[in-house]
């Protein structure tokens, strides 16, 4: 039901239900909302079975083919010629399967995140229930520490505070109150609500559940990932366009042999098996193999770069992605407040080192202790603190508020200890912090003398003192003006800034308000922020050099959002920032142009999330998406490619990515994009080997069709040459490393084939050789006199050779291979292929299976010439093409 619940007073709001606060619901009624609204848990919607998936590695067009030419082969009888093509393709559909058989777990994470008990009061009593058990209706009491099971209208908050982050975004605990809202208020500011799978950093509370299960915000977010198809990445989309025409001009050139073979008076069934050699050799068998080992290593290389491939193909979609769409809490920040400044007596002091850590200073490097008035800081921020600094596997956290976390850190830093502090100086009394009066006090005994240390807000603290703290420890007059320009300087610069002061309380009295209202002594002022990572700066700055856009889409405060976007270089100068209220007004075309115009999105919602990653992939731009909440999976759907944090990432957000970073740092992004680029390099050396040696077999079975002689490789030759060229030689090309400058050329275009005209130039003076090679010694062969069988041997063992010498053509598509670094796999498997290849020739064994005869030293001397010239050839055509190339750069740059 589309009812704005924080718009209506809590009175209202149990009065819908029919619900007395004080009491709960009574069983009755409990059961009746249940029956009409459910349990309070997520539908998880069952994936394909494991038959499906298997069965969808074996409808692909190229895979089709091949399966058809078996059946019609076994059904003419050739039953070592279909046994050896079908087991090609179930080896490739395993591997396959294999590495893609991970499950969609992504709403089983979801449904996970609400599964908890609960404190309920039913029939006036206080009751612990399973969460999948709470009703619209149920009273939910709650206190520090525990997960929000459902969404409620808050009916009671005593210092309430509640950690977003993981839906909205919202850096730091948001007090609660029961003060209602308007409607239109945004998800992030609706201070009367407590949302399903967040949590209650302090305070205590009740509120009245007013949507379970599947009506939750959490709830909203399953239904947009279960909506939300998986992308097709860019290799997938250009493997699928390229397979497909390769298909139709294979099935093309298989009915011209077998038309051009009938008209000819050739039988039937030969000229069937011909079409079928033809389709054989031309089809890439080792295509898909390929791309999934060489996806695989991918997966290899970037986990030793800390970068975690869930689904093998977003492997190469980074080296695609155009635009990268990043929250900011925990990805370009460190997701810990961390203060920045220090203002004492009119002096403000920088705050170095970043996160919880305490190593940093305050300050210029000095050697002696802190000055009395920054001691005395620093000492009021460690003891009026209810938060614990604890070093865990080597990272250090804060249990409790990070605001009173940053003070721990902060006093470290000043050479103080919370621990020695707080018991040398014990705390007697303490006043919570209040929403309303925006301030904290403890007592302590001080060598005697009862002393309240306080910290708040500064406009709530300044009217309250009288004088301030000195840098020498002495009482001076206070300058209020002073101190608000800066703490309204700390403001502009992004910072949350906290005032801190002390007072005196006579002996035997009690710490209450009115005790803190006067004579207090002013000492300074904090400002802490949620910094940017250093190593985010230079990854943004490096993205950008690579042609890639970075924007930050969040759900925190436009200000904020605005000055860490300046840190990190996203936006320079004024900038832009645009709201998720605005975002909401715009209809899709509009949402189209501001996406592409704007860098800094704030106050942004689940849903709107995804709609700016849906108008950015509109444009054409291949997105990814970087996140670590909840709030962030539907958006990391729906992208090219998603990528979540590991170690500070919620579990739904993991399971939603398709990579996952396990620093948890936007730096990764970097590395993992210059390896996405080096393996998309890899897959296309990969095509651009195998399609001209593919055709070249095609090519010559056509060529024999049409000059009416025996075939020059038969189809089980022809399988031999494919299979084992593909795993011994293609293959040896994924393990190649990327080669340099490849961070300096822009993305690649959506729309960019696979192979471009150059490649196609190159592939076709292969297939030339090939052609010519092959046809031309397996006609001189019978041409002497020599057995059909000889002829044969030659024509595949010049294919084998030719290809072993194109191999490291291919190394590089621009350079000469002689100039890149060495890859010794790719001399350890043309060794072993030429091993092979050998076998073939002379081992008695093969020669009966395969049908191959030894042949002489003057067909290895004419077999290895040709490859030479080849070889030669290529690289020529290579270095013409880039000398054209860097010509037509220099004219455009000198214009």
């Amino acid at each position: 039901m589309n009812v704005s619940w924080h718009a209506m007073d809590p009175e209202e709001v149990a009065r819908h239900f029919g619900v007395d606060p004080s009491r709960g619901l009574d069983e009755a009624q409990a059961a009746a909302q249940r029956r009409v609204s459910g349990p309070n848990q997520l539908e998880v919607r069952a994936g394909p079975g494991v038959f499906a998936r298997f069965l969808s590695q074996l409808i692909q067009p190229l895979v089709a083919v091949l399966i058809g030419s078996a059946a019609v082969t076994a059904f003419l009888g050739e039953w070592v010629d279909a046994g050896v093509i079908l087991g090609v393709v179930l080896i490739n559909a395993l591997v396959g399967f294999i590495q893609e058989n991970k499950a969609e777990s992504a709403l089983m994470a979801l449904a996970r995140s609400v599964e908890t008990e609960s404190t309920v009061l039913r029939g006036g009593s206080q009751h612990r229930l399973e969460a999948r058990n709470l009703v619209p209706g149920d009273v939910v009491v709650l206190s520090a520490g525990m997960k929000v099971p459902a969404d409620l209208r808050l009916a009671s908050a005593r210092e309430l505070r509640m950690t977003e982050a993981a839906l909205t975004g919202e850096s730091v605990p948001v007090a609660k109150s029961v003060a209602r809202v308007p409607a239109d208020t945004p998800l992030a500011e609706r201070t009367c609500m407590a949302y399903g799978g967040t949590l209650v950093a302090a305070g205590q509370g009740a509120g009245i559940v007013i949507a379970t299960g599947g009506a939750t915000e959490i709830g909203q977010i399953s239904q947009f990932i279960a909506g939300t198809p998986e992308m097709v990445t860019p290799l997938m989309r250009r493997l699928d366009r390229f397979s497909r025409r390769l298909l139709w001009v294979i099935l093309a050139l298989a009915a011209v042999t077998f038309g051009v073979g009938l008209l000819r008076g050739e039988p039937a069934f030969g000229m069937f098996m011909a079409a079928v050699a033809l389709a054989v050799g031309a089809i890439p068998e080792g295509l898909p193999a390929a791309v999934t080992v060489t996806l695989a290593i991918g997966v290899g290389r970037m986990a030793r770069r800390r970068a975690i491939i869930r689904r093998l193909p977003a492997v190469e979609t980074l080296g695609s992605t155009t635009v990268i769409c990043s929250d900011k809490t925990g990805t370009l920040t460190e997701n810990a407040m961390t203060v920045r400044a220090v203002w004492v007596d009119g002096e403000s002091l920088a705050v170095h080192g970043s996160g919880y850590s305490p190593a940093g200073r305050i300050g210029a490097p000095r050697t002696d202790a802190p000055a009395a008035g920054l001691r005395e800081t620093l000492l009021a921020g460690m003891l009026c603190n209810n938060a614990q600094l604890v070093q865990s596997g080597g990272h250090w956290q804060v249990q409790g508020d990070p605001t009173e976390g940053a003070l721990l850190v902060l006093g470290r830093k000043g050479g103080l200890d919370e621990h020695t502090l707080n018991a040398v100086f014990p705390r007697l009394d303490e006043l919570p912090f209040d929403s309303d009066r925006r301030y904290m006090a403890t007592l302590h005994e001080v060598e005697g003398v009862r002393v309240v240390y306080v910290k708040g807000a500064a406009e709530k603290l300044l009217p309250a003192c009288s004088t301030r703290l000195g840098t020498g420890g002495q009482e001076t007059a206070l300058d209020a003006d002073a101190i608000l320009v800066a703490a309204g300087k700390m403001a502009q610069d992004g910072l949350r800034v906290l005032a801190l002061a002390r007072g005196v309380l006579p002996a035997g009295s009690a710490l209450d308000h009115s005790g803190i209202t006067h004579g207090l002594v002013f000492l300074g002022l904090a400002g802490m922020a949620d910094p940017p990572r250093q190593l985010a700066i230079s990854a943004v700055r490096t993205c950008q050099a690579a042609g890639i856009r970075v924007k930050m889409i969040t759900g925190d405060h436009p200000g904020t959002a605005l000055t860490i976007a300046r840190q990190l270089g996203i936006v320079s100068g004024e900038g832009a920032v645009l709201t998720g209220s605005r975002l909401a007004e715009l209809d899709e075309q509009a949402l189209a142009r501001v996406a592409a115009e704007t860098d800094v999105f704030a106050r942004v919602e689940p849903e709107q999330k995804l709609r700016l990653v849906q108008a950015l992939q509109a444009n054409g731009e291949i997105v990814a998406m970087t996140g670590d909440g909840v709030n962030d999976a539907p958006a990391l759907r729906q992208a090219d490619i998603g990528i979540a944090m590991g170690r500070g990432g919620a579990e739904v957000a993991r399971e939603a990515a398709a990579m996952v970073l396990t620093d948890d740092n936007f730096a990764t992004i970097e590395a993992a994009v210059e390896e996405g680029r080096g393996i998309y390099d890899n897959l296309v050396k990969f095509i651009a080997w195998t399609v001209p040696t593919n055709a070249g077999e095609g090519l010559v079975i056509l060529a024999a069709i049409f000059a009416g002689t025996a075939l020059p490789i038969s189809p089980l030759q022809i399988l031999w040459i494919n299979m084992s060229t593909a795993v011994l030689l293609g293959l040896m090309l994924a393990f190649e490393p990327a080669e340099q400058g490849i961070m300096q050329r822009p993305p690649r275009l959506r729309s960019a084939p696979i192979l471009d005209r150059s490649l196609i130039v190159r592939s076709t003076l292969v297939v030339v050789f090939l052609l010519a090679g092959a046809f031309g010694l397996f006609a001189l062969a019978l041409h002497r006199g020599q057995p059909v069988s000889r002829a044969t041997t030659i024509a595949s063992d010049l294919f084998v050779v030719v290809e072993t010498a194109y191999l490291f053509n291919c190394r590089s598509l621009t350079r000469p291979f002689w100039s890149l670094r060495s890859n010794v796999w790719i001399w350890a498997g043309s060794a072993t292929m030429l091993s092979l290849q050998l076998a073939f020739t002379y081992l008695p064994v093969c020669n009966r299976v395969f049908g191959t005869a030894p042949i002489g030293m003057g067909d290895w001397v004419m077999i290895m010439a040709i490859a030479a010239v080849c070889a030669v050839a290529v690289e020529t055509e290579k270095w013409l093409h880039t000398a054209g190339l860097l010509r037509r750069r220099g004219r455009r740059a000198g214009t």
